[in-house]
């Protein structure tokens, strides 16, 4: 297949996170016109220097706005009202992904519907809205039991482990709920977690990066390894699972399938992002073509990069404590450990919030682990 690129390609990002920001890093390679929706000046792309319109992501004007005369339009995070995206579509806009696929990623009970309905592997689900059904589905699958939103949680927000009863009353206090609000879920005695990153174009061409194996704690990933760790059977199984996934739901761009493999060895789909994703930012330094590259060239129907692993690699994410330290004043300590690869996100300093990686290479995951935990642990320490 032959590929033409225009005389100009013009790419609207909804969102100026660190996603945005990386992805403007990236369109800046490629001589790419990349400008964001942002919500405030403070934004982490704005601050890396992105062309922007300021605005709101939940405002069909705003995102018209920042849409106009863009090849397409795409996402770092599924906070748009789907309305909006229809009204887009019938606009003539390119989304890409377009609004069906990108839905499965805002809504985890219709992305749990759907994947079951199609035979992949999901735990035992059912929409909840009141304490009555909790218990009826802690009686069919035993306790404790997740109780997660629908929409709108991301790094742990909106979970929640319930082992009883008592505990589930205060999320329904106000009342009953929108069966769309709230689903229960099983809860799965997990061996690992494992992330599989997919680029897919608009026709339909797909490449396959390395497995990553995510370490999580209290919902948030603290750091990736990559290639995983887990057997080649699991991992050629989740790579067609993911690539099954991408085609059936018609994604565009990067996907991410986010998957458990439990204590019994069966692989289950957890959750979809259909956006460059944190699992991904290992790829910046351990593959051929990152995700920010790859996700602009897929949406815009270009030629994918090759996923080669360069190297056995790591990344640590640095995530505020309670001291709200800036990680940027320790930079200088932190840049003398040999190998470490940095990466700020000109955010505020913030309890929780995520402020940047730091991913290094080695002979093995666990040399280029310990080396950017080295680093990071010089960034963050108080």
């Amino acid at each position: 297949m032959s590929f033409r690129r225009p005389a100009s390609a013009r790419v609207a990002m909804i969102g100026a996170g660190q996603l945005a920001r990386m992805t403007y890093q990236a369109a800046v390679d490629l001589d790419i016109d990349l400008v964001v929706l942002a919500g405030s000046t403070d934004d982490s792309a704005v601050v890396g220097g992105a062309p922007h319109r300021l605005g709101s992501s939940s405002c069909l004007a705003d995102i018209q706005a920042v849409a106009a005369g863009a090849d397409v339009v795409t996402f770092d995070h599924e906070l748009v009202p789907g309305a909006h995206l229809e009204r887009l579509e019938q606009l003539g806009f390119r989304l890409r992904p377009a609004s069906p696929a990108l839905s499965l990623a805002q809504d985890k009970l219709e992305a749990r519907t759907v994947l079951s309905e199609s035979g992949f592997p999901v735990p035992a689900f059912a929409p909840v809205s009141s304490p009555g059904d909790v218990a009826r589905f802690a009686e069919a699958h035993g306790w404790p039991v997740i109780v997660k939103s629908a929409t709108g949680g991301y790094d742990g927000r909106g979970v929640h482990l319930i082992e009883s009863l008592d505990q589930v009353a205060g999320l329904f206090e106000q009342g009953p709920l929108e069966k769309s609000l709230w689903l229960a879920e099983e809860h799965v005695d997990i061996a690992a977690e494992l992330a599989i990153l997919i680029a897919r174009s608009v026709s339909g061409y797909v490449a396959l990066y390395p497995a990553v194996q995510t370490v999580q704690e209290a919902g948030i990933c603290r750091h990736l390894l990559m290639p995983a760790s887990l057997p080649a059977p699991v991992i050629d199984q989740a790579g067609r699972m993911a690539k099954s996934i991408a085609d059936g739901i018609d994604a565009t761009g990067v996907l991410a399938v986010e998957m458990f493999l439990d204590t019994r060895g069966q692989l289950l789909v957890n959750e979809l992002a259909l956006r460059p994703h944190n699992s991904g930012h290992i790829t910046i330094e351990a593959c051929e073509t990152s995700q920010f590259h790859q996700h602009l060239r897929a949406v815009l129907d270009w030629p994918l990069g090759a996923t080669t692993l360069r190297s056995p690699a790591a990344t640590v994410n640095l995530i505020n404590g309670t001291d709200t330290c800036d990680p940027s004043a320790r930079l200088p300590h932190a840049l003398a450990i040999p190998g470490a690869h940095i990466h700020l996100y000109g955010k505020a300093p913030r309890p929780g919030r995520k402020l940047g990686h730091v991913t290094a290479l080695g002979a093995s995951t666990e040399q280029a682990l310990e080396t950017a935990q080295a680093a990071a642990a010089l960034l963050t320490e108080p």
